[in-house]
């Protein structure tokens, strides 16, 4: 399997990064989070994620520029929250800076605002943020801002079942090219289970990483392994590669049926 398939030199963030990212927003244990950061490197943190905390902090304090660290503030919309957030992760993580800080679910959780805005991009004057991004379920908004704002990465939501971005999104990232983090691969576990009517395979949730990451638009797919077991079996997965076109069709006929 082509080694471009795992990792990729990702010029917003300055880096080449193994493509599987971490989240312990489900709750995985230090035992686990300690392993996954032996291979992946790029992690969506937050002081919530409990299990994730110390052994990302060990990690970090061993080999800092290995890792890209995304954090954000829980609400974004006003500047002192936005810069509190970003200290008190600084804090919390003991580092120097913040590979990505961005926006929560903007338009829901956030507000880009010229006051947020000025306030992200001093953060970023000081050196205590690398990259502004920000997550985001608008599409057409998403395609928008990929052309052109203070945005240089963009989380969005991407799986077999809700593949919109390609036609909202990705057709846009052409003229700065912010980097791409995809989450919800499996559409919250729907694509693990079979819908009703459906008699043919269904996919791992490793095929769902895999449909992400045969997109060449997508830097980044997320996971959020709940054991070590579910880790393990996401990394193994993977070593497949890219989805046959045999594979990609029926993928997107599952998604389909899925959807609904």
């Amino acid at each position: 399997m082509a080694d471009d398939f795992l990792h990729r030199d990702v010029p917003a963030l300055g880096k080449r990064v193994h493509r599987l990212g971490l989240s312990g927003s489900f709750g995985l244990d230090e035992a686990a989070a300690r392993e996954a950061l032996e291979t992946v490197q790029y992690v969506f943190w937050s002081p919530r994620m409990k299990g994730l905390t110390a052994p990302l902090r060990d990690a970090l304090a061993r080999d800092r520029e290995r890792y890209v660290v995304s954090a954000g503030p829980l609400l974004g919309f006003l500047r002192g929250g936005v810069r509190r957030a970003a200290e008190a992760a600084l804090r919390t993580l003991r580092v120097d800076y913040l590979d990505v800080f961005q926006l929560y679910w903007l338009g829901k959780m956030s507000a880009l605002t010229g006051a947020v805005q000025e306030e992200l991009l001093r953060l970023k004057d000081e050196g205590k943020i690398r990259v502004i991004g920000t997550s985001i379920h608008d599409r057409p908004r998403a395609g928008r801002l990929a052309e052109d704002s203070v945005f240089e990465l963009l989380m969005i939501r991407y799986n077999a079942a809700h593949p919109g971005a390609e036609t909202d999104v990705f057709p846009h990232l052409a003229r700065r090219r912010p980097a791409v983090v995809a989450y919800t691969a499996t559409a919250w576990r729907k694509l693990l289970r079979a819908p009703k009517g459906w008699t043919g395979p269904v996919p791992t949730a490793a095929d769902c990483y895999r449909f992400c990451l045969t997109s060449p638009q997508v830097d980044v797919v997320l996971t959020g392994p709940r054991t070590i077991a579910e880790l393990r079996a996401n990394l193994a997965g993977l070593e497949k590669g890219p989805l046959s076109a045999a594979e990609l069709d029926l993928m997107r006929t599952f998604g389909r049926a899925v959807h609904g």
